[in-house]
């Protein structure tokens, strides 16, 4: 079974097979090449959460009477 395409993911799909391959890469398991493969995944899913978190903001953006942005209130390590 092939993975479905990171374009047809939802920000918590991309975000959860994300942590995944992360996992997997941190354990040290697999060859070489696999874990080459992991880490383009790993990547292309980097990619589709922050296309998906631009779009996010940018939609918050046209929500703020202003147009400017809000003071961001919450912890400093949030979006790490």
């Amino acid at each position: 079974m092939s993975l479905p395409e990171p374009t047809n993911l939802n920000f918590e799909q991309a975000l959860a097979e994300l942590q995944a391959a992360v996992a997997a890469l941190e354990s040290g398991s697999g060859d070489l090449e696999a874990n080459l493969a992991q880490y383009e995944r790993g990547m292309a899913l980097v990619q589709r959460l922050n296309d998906l978190l631009d779009q996010a903001e940018m939609r918050v953006n046209e929500l703020l009477p202003s147009g400017g942005e809000v003071p961001f209130e919450g912890p400093r390590d949030s979006r790490s």
